[in-house]
């Protein structure tokens, strides 16, 4: 794992490494074969005040990810894909986020397994892309393989709560089974074009999910306002508008 201050706080340290060995020659991409080990080192920490500490689960995660996080103040953990639900746990975060990867979701059933036992603890979460799709099968939800799937930097998604379209990133070929969602999930976001599941939102936990990018760059910025609602809910606040 790897420990990012926020910006101006201070030097980044490095903490241990965890992240599983890579996948045999021609296999299919997955979570754990994303992100490369980090040098062995207890996690640092040098800011001056107390900001909210996030643990990035870094399933192949995006710099624009981390990045936004630390412009908002965060102290961002980011954690191998390999790790456990205990030992992200042992980092004392004030919420996770569950990052962009590659391949089939479904795959992953040991990240799913952890993942579970994370949301047993009520942590606050945000699930990107991956993560969204990683969340819902962990809440008992289903995925299922798109026949073309979403790409580009131009795809519209309807924000049901706010009655507004956004202007989303996406790079992804599964999607969250809108006839098998997780029982306490209610459906956030829908893609304009098809009417697939492109988001949702969690009844009895602090959780939420985006399927698009909301840090993409160099844009579109439209979603960058779920950053915010991650924030309040790792401050325990009721957002609205968000």
């Amino acid at each position: 794992a790897t420990v990012d201050e926020p910006v101006g706080a201070g030097a980044t340290g490095a903490a241990e490494a965890g992240a599983a060995p890579g996948a045999a020659p021609g296999a299919a991409p997955s979570a754990l074969d994303a992100a490369p080990a980090s040098p062995v080192a207890p996690p640092a920490s040098s800011a001056p005040v107390s900001p909210l500490t996030v643990a990035l689960w870094d399933f192949g995660a995006k710099g624009g990810i981390k990045e936004e996080l630390l412009r908002r103040g965060c102290r961002v953990i980011t954690v191998p894909a390999a790790w456990t639900a205990e030992r992200i746990l042992a980092c004392r975060p004030d919420g996770v986020l569950l990052s962009n990867g590659p391949g089939d979701p479904a795959e992953n059933t040991a990240i799913i397994r952890e993942l579970r036992v994370l949301c047993g603890q009520k942590l606050p979460i945000f699930g990107i892309c991956l993560g969204h799709q990683l969340l819902a099968l962990a809440l008992g939800g289903r995925t299922e393989k798109m026949k073309y799937g979403h790409r580009g930097a131009n795809q519209p998604v309807r924000d049901l709560e706010l009655g507004r379209v956004l202007i989303s990133s996406q790079n992804h070929g599964y999607a969250v089974s809108l006839e098998h969602l997780p029982l306490r999930a209610t459906l956030r976001f829908v893609n304009a074009n098809d009417g697939t599941c492109e988001g949702l939102t969690y009844l009895e936990l602090p959780a939420f999910s985006a399927q698009f990018h909301p840090e993409a760059c160099a844009g579109p910025l439209d979603a960058r306002y779920l950053f915010d609602r991650f924030i309040a809910l790792m401050r325990g606040e009721k957002r609205h508008g968000a």
